[in-house]
């Protein structure tokens, strides 16, 4: 018997059958399954059709896992038009071997008209357990190791939209996923949903019922895994001897926003409050007319304070610690980047009075996606409803933020910092937070969040979009590596 069985999805597509073929004509295909819920026809010799759900379901993996017996299993996720390189196959199954993988997965081509690009993916870690995780569009799994996980783990939920991600979570507790870092196919099909789609797809209220399965499947991998935290852990800021000068400080960090800066900074001295406050703009040695711009306002309003840090390598979390180390900053930090604004001159004062009252030591508001003139975009109002406080610190682990405006209790935040880093210095610092302490949400939309040519994440290429997933993936890893120790330091 040949190693390998293949299975994908049904597509009425005329680059599906010429896939199929790729597949086919192999030497090492045993199977090859066409998953579909409807009566299709094919004119492919040796495939045959399945009757059976989504890929993505506990059913159709168990039906699919039931009807092979080869020693290998290859699923195409989505039915897109892929083409093999020379010995592509033998050379996954090969890697699967020799690393004793459970999961192998290689780079690949973005292939059209104009030519091919070179589309790498990140490594695996123990961290990259967000369910959007880029595999490509082929998996390799070992059948044994499927088996023997299902066996020891039990087996996986009955779940219509997280089968697939429970299934990788379980082989990823006991053997490698491994990256082949060798491109072994094109994908000539694209994906095309879009960039600010996939961003937004976890708060997306029509996403809700996916979203709390890949919860549910997430919460029992921390579990097995020793990394979940019960909501008992969870404890008050302490308000420790510390004076400020203000009750808050509107914290933005800037560098090179002289189109935007002052609506900002006017948007924070608009804040109507019964409390002190101030603004303190730590400006990034920008080279445009942002300085100029602040030096200006700085001087019509005693509020403001205009910081140029000494150093010319700090990132936005380097911004954060100058201003919160300042001598300036007030009981409470609160973020307003640059670009955006506050929603209503209550704001402010909406999460003070939560941070006071509910002795927060971090509280997140809601936010509502604009364009640059302001007007509300797709996919509008951001509020993160997903949070529970009874899991919200454990799902945390799984998406990739928790929302804006965020606001800080700063005794607690100067004994732990920020990232000296430009991207993900705001989820770190959540992650680290709600390991311990209580995190207050807000609902309701209280921040005007500019989506721009100008914003630091807008058009990335591939390369910088692998970066940031590789740094927060690795922020996971840290905290969950925290989250063990502490769970196996704590007194049963």
């Amino acid at each position: 018997m040949k190693p390998l069985a293949v299975v994908t999805p049904y597509s009425p597509e005329p680059f599906f059958e010429k896939t199929l073929l790729e597949f086919v004509k192999s030497d090492l295909v045993e199977d090859v399954m066409i998953v579909s819920q409807e009566r299709v026809q094919l004119n492919v010799p040796g495939c045959r059709i399945l009757a059976a759900g989504s890929l993505l379901s506990q059913e159709t993996l168990e039906i699919i896992l039931s009807n092979i017996q080869t020693e290998y299993l290859l699923l195409l996720p989505k039915p897109l038009y892929i083409s093999l390189e020379p010995d592509a196959l033998n050379s996954v199954m090969e890697a699967s071997a020799y690393a004793k993988a459970g999961i192998v997965y290689a780079d690949f081509y973005d292939e059209d008209r104009k030519g091919r690009d070179f589309h790498p993916l990140n490594d695996y870690q123990s961290g990259s357990v967000r369910d959007d995780f880029d595999f490509g569009a082929m998996m390799l799994l070992s059948v044994p190791a499927v088996r023997n996980v299902l066996e020891k783990y039990g087996p996986m939920p009955h779940v219509k939209f997280a089968g697939l991600y429970a299934l990788r979570l379980k082989v990823s507790i006991d053997y490698p996923v491994y990256h082949l870092n060798e491109p072994l196919y094109s994908v000539i099909e694209k994906d095309e949903t879009s960039g600010i789609e996939k961003i937004f797809n976890y708060v997306d209220p029509r996403n809700v019922n996916v979203q709390k399965e890949m919860e549910m499947v997430f919460t029992d991998y921390l579990r097995k895994i020793g990394a979940y935290l019960p909501p008992y852990y969870f404890r008050e800021a302490e308000k420790g001897p510390q004076s400020f000068p203000v009750e808050a400080s509107v914290i933005i960090p800037v560098r090179n926003r002289e189109a935007t800066i002052a609506e900002a900074v006017k948007s924070a001295l608009s804040q109507d409050v019964k409390f002190s406050f101030n603004i303190i703009v730590v400006d990034n040695h920008s080279t445009d007319g942002t300085t100029s711009v602040l030096s200006d306002l700085a001087e019509e309003n005693s509020a403001i304070r205009h910081i140029i840090p000494v150093s010319t390598e700090l990132g936005i979390g380097g911004c954060w610690n100058e201003a919160i180390y300042s001598e300036n900053c007030g009981r409470y930090a609160v973020q307003l980047d640059s670009d955006d604004l506050y929603s209503s001159p209550h704001a402010l004062g909406k999460i003070v009075h939560m941070l006071r009252e509910g002795n927060y030591a971090m509280v997140i508001g809601s936010y509502t996606i604009v364009n640059f003139d302001l007007e509300e975009i797709p996919p509008g109002l951001i509020d993160h409803r997903e949070w529970t406080d009874e899991n919200g610190h454990n799902n945390a682990l799984r998406i990739n933020g928790l929302g804006a405006p965020r606001a800080f209790d700063t005794g607690l935040m100067r004994t732990m910092g920020f990232l000296n880093v430009s991207y993900g210095e705001d989820y770190t610092a959540a992650l680290r937070i709600c390991r311990e302490y209580r995190i207050g949400r807000i609902y309701e939309s209280l921040y005007l969040c500019r989506r721009w040519p100008g914003n630091t994440d807008a058009a990335l290429a591939i390369v910088a979009v692998n970066r940031n997933d590789a740094f927060k993936d690795r922020v996971r890893t840290d905290e969950i590596l925290a989250r063990q120790k502490m769970n196996q330091e704590k007194p049963k």
